[in-house]
């Protein structure tokens, strides 16, 4: 029962969390603004277009789109939603998603190039830069988690968050932090990027997907929203401590994860994107909080802190 909701969830609710941060803006903007389902269809909407495809592009320019959502669904079946509990899981399976996000990340920026456009391969150079920046801060993380809670799996990393209580609330609060940058980064998102810019000079996501239209472009939609709300279930089940009654704590996990699409909306109503040269030392933040969680972990576990 808890894997068909996490499947439903993951499945329908990417664009709702999206449309979400669309409201918000609006509402802060004093317009009315889309409806919360308005994502869902331009999505349909993409489905039914036809494509443009330029001719000195190869078969990876057509299959890079597909690629990519391929690879964040799958990375999604080990990520917990409900309960604590994934679809799929073996012991190291956090490191099979960081890999298949890499995966779908690389056949993105080579489908960009593919168009031999000086601006995509502008936007490539950041993109990628963005994302060795905040991977090993990520890595970090889970990995003092699972050293925390003497496990590999991923559901058993976040269940067991708590096991320490000396070390449980310092380490969720910084993870927590490190987390939801990393969904502005991932998500492309203000102050790293800004998704609804038309400027190339100042794109970084965007200036990727210029060539792409149609079904590729709704799937590049579709993952990106799907990649957000990733981040965003690991993020509430960090908060979300094990045991309890499920549906209640179900109840909370939705509301986490809509508090962080509203936070997202916020920051992007209050604050304009940084400049090009601050968004590495922004993006760094996550790495710098990786160094503080497992130098406290190594203090705890071989130093004098008791």
């Amino acid at each position: 029962m808890i894997k068909v909701l996490n499947i439903l969830f993951l499945f329908a609710v990417p664009f709702l969390f999206t449309g979400i941060i669309t409201r918000v803006k609006s509402l802060a903007a004093g317009r009315k603004g889309p409806s919360l389902l308005q994502h869902y269809y331009d999505f349909f909407k993409l489905m039914k277009k036809g494509e443009v495809i330029s001719r000195t592009t190869s078969l990876i320019f057509r299959i890079s789109p597909l690629i990519g959502l391929s690879t964040t669904i799958f990375a999604g079946l080990f990520v917990p939603v409900f309960g604590h509990k994934s679809i799929f899981g073996f012991q190291g399976d956090f490191i099979l998603v960081a890999y298949l996000f890499g995966l779908g990340k690389f056949f993105s920026l080579i489908g960009s190039l593919e168009t031999a456009s000086s601006f995509e391969g502008m936007g490539c150079a950041r993109e990628s830069t963005f994302s060795a920046l905040a991977e090993p801060g990520f890595f970090m993380i889970i990995a003092s988690l699972a050293f925390l809670g003497k496990t590999m799996s991923f559901s058993s990393i976040l269940a067991n968050s708590y096991i320490n209580p000396e070390l449980s609330g310092m380490i969720v609060l910084l993870g927590v932090s490190a987390l939801f940058i990393m969904i502005l980064v991932e998500g492309c998102r203000i102050p790293v990027d800004d998704p609804n810019t038309h400027l190339e000079l100042t794109m970084v996501h965007e200036v990727m997907v210029l060539d792409n239209s149609g079904p590729d472009f709704g799937f590049i939609l579709y993952s990106n929203a799907l990649k957000m709300l990733i981040f965003a279930s690991i993020l509430a089940n960090l908060i979300i401590p094990p045991g309890g009654n499920l549906w209640f704590s179900m109840l909370v996990f939705m509301v986490l994860v809509a508090c962080v699409a509203v936070c997202v909306g916020i920051i992007e109503s209050v604050i304009a994107r940084f400049r090009m040269s601050h968004v590495p030392q922004f993006i760094f933040l996550i790495t710098s909080i990786g160094f503080i969680v497992v130098a406290c972990m190594i203090l705890f576990n071989f130093g004098e802190i008791r």
